[in-house]
């Protein structure tokens, strides 16, 4: 054989094998917490599906109502705008308002539950910045 043992392993055993991803990969209490089976199988209410779909319901309203009557042009113009706005974020590591995101949608002045006693998705646990920023970066 002309060809080295080096090529040879690394022509018959791919690298991206050896990552921790796929049907095998083990659960990582650190980033996602504990799992239970009965929160992954039901919701815990009846309405709890459509209180999570609030927003998407409600901006599809929206936008088949501007397009009803500005035209094509106006929902679509919206729509790039949220996503340029939802791309400016901070860090992993801090929480984000999403300010910008508030005020297109006309949120800024309606006071709701996560104004007062905050989002429990969305609380003030700080992990390790690098870490944090190297699972982002894709890194880790």
């Amino acid at each position: 054989n002309s060809r080295g043992a080096a090529s040879l392993l690394k022509d018959s055993i791919p690298v991206t094998e050896f990552s921790a991803s796929g049907p095998f990969e083990g659960h990582d209490l650190l980033r996602r917490g504990f799992t239970s089976v009965k929160n992954e199988l039901l919701p815990s209410h009846p309405l709890e599906v459509s209180e999570k779909n609030f927003q998407l319901t409600q901006d599809k309203t929206n936008f088949a109502m501007l397009r009803n009557i500005q035209g094509l042009h106006a929902p679509l113009k919206l729509q790039m705008e949220f996503r340029a706005v939802k791309q400016v974020q901070r860090l992993p590591f801090l929480h984000s308002s999403n300010i910008g995101l508030d005020t297109l949608r006309g949120n800024d002045e309606c006071i709701g539950f996560e104004d007062i006693l905050n989002d429990p998705s969305q609380s003030e646990v700080m992990g390790e910045p690098h870490m944090m920023m190297e699972y982002k970066l894709g890194l880790l």
